[in-house]
């Protein structure tokens, strides 16, 4: 069998380069299930893996994206079965091993879960990596006693992927959410997702050199990283907590330990990549009840393969806003 796919490989000369070509099965790596992927989606680390940036892709030809759903074609594991609904995201699939960017996938029968009964392959990708991160942010800050009554939530990052999904669930929750974003012509999308107020990153960052700020989040999600979150856990208000999800803003910090021990805040870490099959599972049943896809579609961009390097060019330079799903089927048929 012969599908298509977007393979990355190094030609010689150094660098990366990606195109669309058809793959034979036999080539896919092993794994217990095969898949007919339907949708999968553009994610930033997918951008990074198209750019040969990070160091997330170890071996090439390569098939990214860490993301998608589709049905299943063979299982060798009782748990699956032809004609299945199924999704998957993290496990580096896309990075390790071959991902969702093709009409085919085979994975190990640990990585899937099965697609919500109330949510099509489509509506399972609208929300994707992002939007298991999104959820378990949520969940996180609301283990962390963090509620609906207790003052503002900032996502920062607003705009992308995670940050738009995030303001999404909290306004359905009951929360005053605060977008912040580099992008504020996205301000008029964000307020329709459910934002209180924008606020934009200069803002954020004009911090005044002290180790503490204004009391005003009682929650953050950070999608962004960097010297943005050291300003964010500074106006974090007293039991406070902060979800830590994104880097693109860079890894470090000017960090004190003053708000931790003064104002009992914490900072939570957001891992979807090793996430155990439980607590996915949990995720996406509540993002069922939460999500509303109509009121997503308007920061939601469909490409196909052929799109995605201009894509993620794009996604790298931050001008990309919400979420990108992709249709791995050739548009001429």
């Amino acid at each position: 069998m012969v599908f298509r796919a977007l393979v990355t490989d190094r030609p010689v000369g150094g660098g990366v380069a990606s195109r669309v070509e058809s793959v034979d099965e036999s080539r896919l790596p092993q794994g217990d299930v095969l898949v007919s992927v339907e949708w999968t989606g553009l994610n930033y680390k997918d951008a990074l893996c198209l750019a040969g940036q990070g160091g997330l892709v170890k071996t090439y030809p390569h098939v990214g994206g860490i993301d998608f759903a589709g049905r299943v074609i063979e299982s060798g594991d009782a748990r699956y079965h032809p004609g299945q609904a199924v999704l998957l995201t993290g496990w580096r699939v896309g990075e390790l091993t071959w991902g969702g960017f093709a009409q085919r996938a085979r994975v190990k029968a640990d990585w899937l879960v099965p697609l919500p009964k109330r949510f099509s392959s489509r509506t399972a990708m609208m929300l994707g990596t992002a939007g298991l991160a999104a959820m378990l942010a949520v969940n996180r800050l609301q283990a962390q006693g963090v509620k609906a009554g207790d003052g503002e939530v900032l996502v920062t990052g607003a705009a992308g992927g995670v940050g738009s999904i995030a303001v999404l669930l909290l306004a359905r929750l009951g929360y005053r959410v605060v977008a912040g974003t580099g992008r504020t012509e996205r301000a008029e999308l964000l307020t329709r997702l459910g934002a209180s107020r924008i606020v934009g990153r200069d803002e954020l960052l004009a911090g005044s050199g002290k180790v503490l700020g204004k009391e005003i989040w009682a929650g953050a999600i950070d999608n962004v990283g960097g010297p943005l979150l050291g300003e964010v856990l500074k106006g974090v208000r007293r039991g406070g907590a902060v979800a830590a999800v994104g880097n693109a803003g860079g890894r470090n910090w000017d960090a004190s330990v003053i708000p931790f021990i003064l104002r009992g805040i914490s900072l939570c870490g957001i891992d979807t990549v090793m996430q155990p099959y439980e607590a996915r599972v949990a995720a996406w049943d509540r993002l069922t009840t939460l999500f509303v896809p109509a009121a997503f579609e308007p920061v939601l961009t469909e490409a196909g393969l052929e799109d995605l390097p201009g894509l993620a060019d794009r996604m790298l330079k931050g001008e990309v806003a919400g979420r990108v799903i992709v249709n791995p089927r050739d548009p001429s048929t």
